[in-house]
């Protein structure tokens, strides 16, 4: 519903200062000691996150500022209704091409592209051998980011079996994670939870121990060796023959990329095949990370008993950054400029994403409610800037203001 003449939230809800305009951090209403907590049971992250409807996803747990359950047939519960019928139409009458076939157009053509790459690293001349590091890291990126985050969500075909063989495909095969700990990070844990402290805070992505700079432009380079050493941890929290199938999944993805630029490339040694490997590897490791952090750390964080509303969480805790060509095509729509949208509909692929945006833009301005966007440099700065603040230190929590 709209807000009051006078209530804090403005229509657009940009970044100021790294706080969204007109959302003031007030009262700091207790740590709830959260971290490391898993999702409660028989919550409503399902709903929520994997999916969704024409009506918005309740949960028992969501309450008033004022700290009264709300009932269903509140205004908020009726904002999600309307937006999600509307996005539902634009669905509908969409074709199968627009829901899918681009998204999966755009990882085929990535396929087609690797034997070129491997090819021109068989080169002894800079400008070819840099081209195939090029396509090397762009096709790594678009299959291990974009694949395995559509993938995550179900995204890429509407057979939920298909579904399972495309996730451990790009997931565990691409991306040497398991598909079972990356779907309930991030789709049960930080879709459901968003900016929720100690739960889908984005806290994973934290590293405090390291300086801003060291943060912001060395530790990247270590993503492609931190990614399977991680999931290797997290495979204790799995059952055995999901552990196998992950460990001959992560093997095999990491052999045939050696195997190949020994075999095809002629890479004369072991080692100078590795390094190649984390050179394609971590090629667009500077803006994964970032993109990570910018769209969620800084934006206003709540309790988990405190909470508002599906569609308020999600206009006040995420934010879209500018198109761009190549992060686009590596890291897809629903992560960079789409990024609110995906949110409140993450079963959409990147292409249906960018299709609503206009009709979730207009209706959350419409609504007075936020609706943030900032530039990638603007967010740099900003990180640079109140690295200690937003990195380092806990997060103070913000008590939502004016929603009735």
């Amino acid at each position: 519903m709209p807000l009051e003449d006078g209530d804090p939230v403005g229509p657009r809800g940009r970044q100021v200062n790294g706080e969204v305009s007109g959302v003031p951090r007030l009262r700091g209403m207790g740590d709830p000691s959260l971290r490391d907590t898993t999702a409660p049971a028989g919550s409503r992250t399902d709903a929520m996150a994997e999916g969704w409807e024409p009506g918005p996803a309740r949960g028992d747990g969501d309450v008033t500022p004022g700290g009264a359950p709300e009932r269903a047939g509140q205004p908020e519960e009726a904002l999600m209704t309307e937006l999600s019928e509307l996005v539902q139409k634009v669905v509908k009458s969409s074709s199968w091409w627009e829901r899918h076939g681009l998204d999966i157009s755009i990882l085929a053509c990535s396929f087609l592209l690797l034997p070129a790459g491997f090819l021109c690293l068989q080169s002894a001349q800079a400008i070819p051998f840099l081209a195939g590091v090029l396509t090397l890291g762009v096709v790594h990126h678009t299959l291990t980011v974009k694949g395995s985050h559509l993938a995550s969500h179900n995204a890429l075909t509407e057979s939920k079996s298909w579904g399972k063989v495309w996730a451990i495909f790009f997931i565990e095969l691409c991306s040497a994670f398991t598909v079972e700990q990356a779907t309930y990070n991030h789709v049960k844990i930080h879709h459901g939870y968003t900016n929720i402290i100690g739960l889908g805070d984005s806290s994973t992505w934290k590293l405090p121990f390291l300086n801003r700079y060291v943060y912001m432009f060395i530790a990247p380079l270590a993503v492609p060796i931190l990614t399977p050493l991680v999931a290797l941890d997290l495979l204790r929290n799995v059952e055995w023959k999901a552990a196998l199938r992950t460990l001959c999944c992560m093997f095999l993805g990491f052999y045939c990329h050696y195997w190949l630029l020994l075999h095809v490339s002629g890479f004369q040694s072991p080692w100078s095949a590795l390094l190649c490997m984390l050179l394609t590897r971590s090629l667009l490791a500077h803006p994964y990370i970032h993109v990570n952090i910018f769209q969620h750390i800084g934006l206003p964080m709540f309790a988990a008993d405190r909470k508002p509303k599906r569609i308020h969480l999600m206009s006040l805790g995420v934010l879209n950054l500018p198109r761009n060509a190549l992060l686009d095509w590596t890291f897809g729509h629903s992560l960079i400029s789409c990024h609110v949208e995906h949110h409140l509909f993450p079963s959409l692929s990147d292409n249906m994403c960018l299709k609503i945006k206009p009709i979730v833009s207009q209706y959350l301005k419409q609504k007075k409610l936020p609706y943030n966007e900032d530039t990638y440099s603007s967010r740099l700065w900003l990180f640079l800037q109140r690295y200690e603040e937003l990195m380092v230190h806990a997060p103070p929590i913000t008590e939502l203001v004016g929603i009735q």
